[in-house]
């Protein structure tokens, strides 16, 4: 028999997230924040009312005691890690009408096209001559033939890639919802985690933002995660495209999303995407956002995030521009895209910013924002590991949450942070990056450290993909 879940979001409930704003709007309650950042300490979570009354922390100096208490949780359960990743767009041909989206149906101004099998691995081959070694497929809702077949033929392009040697490692993918027999021929393909933005929770600004195609249904989208952790694929990542509605509301109702999904299969979003607007061609929403949100909130938000659920990986796309990612780093985020092309072909084609989905806000290629990571203090990762020992659900959240989890990851991204200088890098790069490799292994403590030593030694000799 059939869960009312699988097809519905019948546990958003609008009126308990609008009795709980109206408790905390206009209100700076310095006792009960610096009581949830103190619980937020403890590594276990934060209830909705937590989370609404930090977002209440308005004055400067409560305001940087949350963004203390977020670089310390950060440092505690990720380490100063941060994960690279490029999208790979196969086709911006789609079925919808979203009124902030340059791939709208109705939009002329965009030039329409879905890459071949060929173009895909040609797209992937320039990918890995940069050094990226994992992707997010990203697809219109419209698919050749009108099945998943395409879908599923360009994972196995992707991954059947090779350039130098190498391949990519891991493959997500960000696509429409699927119903569970399509969940299941998805997670045969060997994906990674399927990502799925909602966009915004607000039922009535949904209904107006999306006056047309398959994806105007809030429920059928809302419900994807669970028809996807019915099929057996247990790393799901959220996103909010911040702007659209009230981002307290939207951040309460993603909490809420959260919960529904640890309390019925025990495990929540490996990931959440927190982007925010951004002008895109032919489309007027997207330049005058109705309710464009601010840096200062953006930071709050990241910091927030990173206290209510400190088990989850944080992404922060090329949408913002070089200092607010910087920023965010600090306050919690631990992936990050790099050199992304938002167009299928823009990576042969060089196309940054033509037939677009968005505007860039950070076109830095991946030797530069790798440096930069470098000279900020933080190890830049390719890891693939938790996904290749099966490491993934709620495997990856018992080690995850008690902060178990930075014992793996840091000695994996030392290891494939040394792939990518000897086999990438520029000759200044690769001295700085082996300087800063010595910085972090004189600061390990010792198990950690010897299992980084053993894995440097395994890629100085010439083994490339190993992990632990």
């Amino acid at each position: 028999m059939g869960n009312d879940a699988d097809t519905k979001a019948v546990w958003l409930d609008d009126g308990k997230i609008e009795a709980v704003l109206a408790g905390c709007r206009g209100r700076e309650d310095q006792g009960r924040v610096r009581e949830v950042l103190a619980k937020a300490g403890e590594l276990k979570g934060l209830s909705l009312e937590d989370v609404a009354a930090l977002m209440g922390a308005r004055s400067p100096d409560l305001t940087e005691e949350l963004f203390a208490a977020a670089r310390t949780v950060k440092e505690e359960i990720y380490g100063n890690r941060i994960v690279l990743f490029a999208p790979l767009y196969i086709s911006n041909i789609c079925s919808n009408d979203c009124l902030y989206c340059a791939f709208r149906k109705s939009n002329s101004k965009v030039t329409r096209r879905t890459l071949t099998m060929d173009e895909i691995a040609e797209e992937t081959r320039i990918l890995l001559s940069q050094g990226h070694k994992r992707v997010l497929m990203v697809a219109g809702e419209a698919y050749p033939g009108g099945g998943i077949g395409y879908v599923l033929d360009a994972i196995d392009a992707i991954y059947v890639a090779r350039e130098g040697g190498s391949s990519i490692r891991r493959v997500n993918v960000n696509l429409a919802p699927l119903s569970v027999e399509d969940f299941r021929l998805l997670k045969a393909h060997n994906i990674g985690t399927f990502q799925l933005f909602q966009e915004t929770y607000h039922r009535p600004t949904y209904k107006v933002v999306h006056p047309s195609g398959p994806k105007r249904d809030l429920d059928w989208r809302a419900s994807s995660f669970d028809r996807a952790m019915l099929a057996g694929i247990d790393d799901v990542g959220m996103g909010i495209l911040f702007g659209l509605y009230d981002w307290q509301y939207e951040t309460l109702a993603l909490m809420m999303h959260i919960a529904h999904l640890e309390e019925r299969f025990g495990v929540g979003c490996h990931t959440i995407s927190v982007p925010r607007i951004e002008p895109a061609i032919g489309s007027e929403l997207a330049s005058q956002p109705p309710h464009a949100m601010s840096d200062e909130d953006f930071l709050r938000l990241v910091a927030i995030l990173r206290l209510a659920v400190p088990y989850t990986g944080l992404i922060m796309s090329t949408r913002e521009d070089v200092a607010i990612r910087n920023r965010t780093l600090e306050l919690g985020v631990s992936q990050i895209s790099a050199n992304s092309r938002v167009n299928p072909g823009g990576y042969k084609e060089d196309r940054r910013f033509e037939s677009a989905q968005f505007q860039l806000g950070d076109a830095r290629s991946l030797a530069e924002v790798v440096r930069d990571l470098g000279d900020h203090g933080f190890i830049p990762s390719f890891c693939t590991g938790c996904y290749r020992l099966g490491r993934t659900g709620k495997d990856f959240m018992d080690l995850a949450k008690p902060g178990l989890i930075k014992d793996k990851c840091a000695p994996n991204a030392l290891s494939t942070f040394e792939e990518y200088l000897l086999d990438y890098a520029a000759a200044d790069d690769l001295r700085a990056g082996e300087t800063a490799i010595d910085a972090i292994l004189a600061g390990m403590e010792e198990r950690p450290r010897r299992v980084s030593e053993a894995l440097l030694a395994k890629v100085r000799s010439g083994q490339r993909d190993v992990y632990c």
